[in-house]
């Protein structure tokens, strides 16, 4: 095996954004029988440690490619590109026109205790969730255009963020 091989690469997957996540389940569960740890049990120290060392990269490239914004991130990290640049924190007006928007609707539905506010207000970001996502598709695979990218996956990480700050709500109307 190869620690030098992307995450793609190591489970046999196109470096795309668009993921088949079926073959990604299939293909890590494959890799995690063949290097987990206990399989090496017998083995010597040395092997012990490869065989760990593969379990947790292979841990660690799942994880990274099952979840929107860290594929995101690692598919323009591969171009070169730090798409969480503190440095570059630049998105459309009319993206942070929204955030306001929808931050002022959690402050108003935790305030009213109105958990039906939040379910419409849950249902409406994870529809923008899956917008970007798709956006995300275009602009990685189909254009290549990785500046918009940038911007696309900050905007998911802001919608993951704000997915779980309603989360959160939930929570303390509940509690």
């Amino acid at each position: 095996m190869d620690f030098t091989q992307t995450h793609f690469a190591l489970f046999g997957l196109p470096a795309t954004y668009a993921l088949d996540r079926e073959h990604l389940d299939r293909a890590y569960r494959e890799m995690q029988n063949t290097v987990h740890p206990d399989r090496f049990a017998a083995q010597s120290d040395a092997e012990q440690r490869v065989a760990m060392q593969w379990a947790t990269r292979a841990n660690e490239a799942y994880r990274t490619l099952k979840h929107p914004v860290d594929r995101g991130v690692y598919l323009l990290q591969l171009q070169g590109i730090d798409a969480l640049d503190a440095h570059n924190t630049q998105m459309a007006p009319a993206f942070l026109m929204q955030q306001m928007e929808w931050r002022e609707a959690i402050d108003d539905a935790r305030g009213a205790k109105r958990v039906d506010a939040l379910d419409a207000l849950m249902d409406e970001l994870r529809i923008t969730h899956r917008q970007i996502e798709s956006q995300l598709i275009d602009l990685l695979d189909a254009k290549q255009d990785f500046e918009g990218a940038r911007e696309a996956v900050r905007q998911l990480r802001f919608m993951d963020k704000l997915i779980a700050e309603v989360g959160d709500v939930y929570e303390e109307l509940e509690g």
